[in-house]
């Protein structure tokens, strides 16, 4: 796929991807631990038709060795992976958590959500992309 239309397939899933957090949001609020929000958005992933693998594992190489292993909450199509939370407040740690994914399974857009906010959109998302190499 050219970069061009890997670009648009990623900001079509990206929308998707936040007007099911955003639902998930406005329905639920917060203060609920992590676990039911994965559950609840892979049930409004479901309602949207939108593909989705839940809690995937993902290969850790340090010079070409297998050195263990991460759990990457939702990748959706092949193409984004999306990490959820429900935190205080999103952390660099989390962000650096998402870029590692990234750069472990080749993709290039990884998002955060943190139910644990007020408004979603007030500091509970980050877009993360990776520049291909």
């Amino acid at each position: 796929m050219n970069t061009v239309a890997r670009k648009e397939k990623e900001d079509a899933w990206s929308h998707a991807i936040i007007g099911a957090a955003t639902e998930v949001h406005r329905t639920l609020g917060p203060g609920f631990p992590e676990a039911i929000y994965e559950e609840a958005v892979c049930m409004e992933l479901q309602l949207r038709q939108i593909p989705f693998k839940r809690q995937g594992d993902v290969q850790v190489r340090y010079k070409g060795n297998i050195i263990g292993s991460g759990r990457i909450d939702l990748r959706i199509g092949d193409s984004v992976i999306v990490e959820l939370k429900a935190v205080g407040t999103l952390a660099s740690v989390h962000i650096a958590q998402v870029r590692s994914y990234l750069r472990a399974t080749g993709y290039q857009l990884g998002m955060l959500f943190n139910f644990n906010v007020r408004i979603l959109k007030d500091g509970g998302k980050e877009r993360i992309a990776l520049s291909p190499l």
